[in-house]
């Protein structure tokens, strides 16, 4: 979940999931031609193929076998029921790793992957199975993460899916001047700093996919193409947003940033500076804005909320099923009008103003100084046309003491909360040990989602609803949202008129 100008916390691997960094497919059905841009591992194995045929596919995509010996293989862009030759290129003590270097019987499930760049860039890495088994590949993968945790599924995940192309709103493209004085401009390469050079995107909106031929050529015409750090570009409801990382200022060429932004009807930020950078508008400064679902309102009628973000703030990729999952959360936490909800990792706002709107007296928490004022002026901004009851509150939510303050001074009725990829593991263990009625928690992460969701399960909660969003399409992440009840908490409502 990288954002504009900055990324979340990293978090260490969690050593259970399998929504890792991946070798790149070596000659897999349908990768297009090497070139300069793909890595290649074959010298690190054997690379002796070995025909194998491939039982399921692991957590992150791969095709997992056993060869004659009985030794595990992961096989990059394998499908269950193929028959493979798989070559090794990577040699471990309790399982190896490979790739297709024949396919002798492909699966049904095979498609043709719609992207030029499949098996060079290290972005899409499960474009050669058809989405609908993509899909349910993932709805796997979570049930069988929680099973892990002694955590059962209560019944089947609802899905939460929109298109399978032109659906990401943001993106951040690498900039390299090779020893020739070649410009590369696109996306990494598995397990790789190199660059595959990315003319044209599927799965970015129309908006940001039209700007990536053009951006090459900007980039080439700099006088100094080398003070680029990357480019980050993202759309909002007021347009397109370019936003350059400068390493050093430029003149010459921060006036050539402004012309192609003038030429393209962008939005132009200019973060300048190695050490510290500071971020500068070079277009006028825009209020930028995207837009959430609102509970209905006395009509009857569905409203909208608006969201104002700037560079920095976290923002889902993928809008469409963003306003499915926040639907979701306003289904399944029915009758909040009055009920004190505290919404924890709460960003800019994206779950607390649509709960608010539903009736419920909000207390939203985040670590970021910045985002949480984003979030007030949200709350200010949207309470003009209906009422919201929002307090927000900076704090670090990953130090149990602040957590278990916060569950004895709100003494919520519903809990939500939306950690970045490390999880909630301070918030969970609080939450075990002074049980809230409902937990809705949001995750990134289905490992660390299975280890806390486990925690509650351990701490009385009962797991009644669970959803999948599969929010990257053709990749093998996924996003879930899981709904907890604690049977012996009973409705803790403090002030829970309308008017109180």
């Amino acid at each position: 979940m990288a954002m504009l100008g900055k990324r979340r916390p990293r978090r260490e691997r969690s050593g259970v999931s399998g929504l890792q960094g991946r070798q790149a497919p070596q000659g897999a059905p349908g990768a297009a031609d090497a070139g300069d841009d793909v890595v290649r591992d074959g010298d690190a194995g054997d690379d002796k193929p070995r025909g194998v045929t491939i039982e399921r596919l692991a957590h992150d995509g791969r095709g997992l076998a056993h060869d004659a010996a009985g030794k595990t293989l992961f096989v990059e862009g394998a499908l269950p029921g193929e028959r493979v030759e798989a070559a090794v290129h990577l040699t471990r003590k309790r399982f190896d790793e490979a790739h297709v270097r024949d396919l002798i019987e492909a699966s049904p499930e095979r498609v043709t992957p719609p992207c030029a760049y499949y098996g060079r860039c290290g972005g899409c890495d499960l474009q050669h199975l058809a989405v609908p088994a993509q899909r349910r590949h993932k709805l796997t993968v979570l049930i069988d993460l929680l099973a892990r945790q002694g955590v059962e599924a209560p019944d089947e995940p609802q899905l939460l899916a929109g298109a399978d192309h032109g659906y990401r709103r943001r993106a951040r493209l690498g900039v390299k001047v090779g020893a020739e004085g070649r410009i590369h401009l696109g996306f990494r390469a598995h397990h790789s700093h190199r660059l595959v050079d990315i003319e044209r995107c599927i799965i970015l909106v129309p908006t940001l996919d039209v700007l990536l031929a053009p951006l090459h050529h900007q980039v080439a015409s700099l006088d100094a193409p080398r003070q680029v750090g990357h480019l980050e570009l993202l759309d909002s409801d007021q347009g397109a947003v370019l936003l350059v990382r400068q390493l050093k200022e430029h003149a010459a060429d921060r006036a050539r940033w402004l012309a192609f932004a003038t030429q393209h009807g962008l939005h132009l930020a200019w973060l300048a500076g190695r050490e510290s950078p500071t971020l500068e508008w070079l277009t006028p400064t825009p209020a930028l804005s995207v837009r959430v679902p609102s509970a209905s309102g006395a009509s009857g009628a569905a409203a909208e909320l608006t969201l104002g973000f700037a560079p920095g703030d976290f923002l889902q990729a993928n809008a469409e099923v963003n306003r499915q999952m926040v639907a979701t959360a306003l289904t399944w936490l029915d009758d909040l009008e009055g009920a004190a909800l505290l919404d924890l990792f709460a960003g800019v706002g994206n779950f607390s103003l649509p709960l608010a709107s539903a009736g419920a007296r909000v207390t939203a928490v985040e670590g970021s100084p910045t985002m949480i004022a984003r979030l007030a002026e949200n709350a200010r901004d949207n309470s003009r046309g209906q009422r919201l009851t929002v307090t927000a509150r900076q704090a670090d939510l990953n130090d149990a003491r602040v957590v278990k303050a916060l569950l004895t001074e709100v003494a919520p009725d519903v809990l939500l909360l939306d950690p970045p990829r490390d999880g909630a593991d301070a918030v969970c263990s609080a939450l075990a040990a002074s049980p809230v009625p409902r937990v809705l928690y949001v995750s990134c992460d289905p490992a660390t989602l299975a280890r806390d969701a486990a925690r509650l399960v351990h701490g009385g909660y009962r797991l009644t609803r669970i959803a999948v969003a599969d929010m990257f399409v053709h990749t093998s992440h996924l996003e879930s949202m899981l709904l907890f009840e604690h049977p012996r908490t009973g409705q803790r409502r403090q002030g829970a008129t309308p008017d109180g």
